[in-house]
């Protein structure tokens, strides 16, 4: 089985937690870790931007990250959400932790 972490971004940690919430209510991932305080600066429609938002990281399965998205997509409140999935090639503490993870996220019947 493989594993991957999708990483997003948030106008603020409430958005972001209640997001979190109802993504592993829905059992597709397994945890999310939300980091507040990130200052993003960027380029939107030709301006320089600057803003304050908070960074979310998802634990799940390769086979779940496409519903995953969507669902972010679907709870998200920008127009164009930050969703970047990254394959875990390695985990320290793997087999115990990525079978957690695996557990957390199967499609129950």
């Amino acid at each position: 089985m493989r594993f991957t972490w999708i990483y997003t971004t948030w106008p603020d940690p409430a958005s972001a937690e209640a997001a979190a919430g109802a993504l592993v209510e829905a059992e597709l991932c397994a945890c999310a870790n939300i980091l507040p305080g990130m200052t993003s600066v960027y380029r939107w429609q030709g301006e320089i931007e600057t803003a304050q938002e908070c960074v979310m990281i998802l634990k799940t399965t390769e086979t779940r990250a496409p519903a995953l998205r969507d669902r972010i997509m679907a709870l998200h409140p920008y127009d164009t959400p930050c969703i970047l999935a990254l394959p875990v090639e390695a985990a320290a503490s793997a087999p115990d932790f990525l079978a957690w993870i695996a557990e957390q996220t199967a499609v129950r019947t």
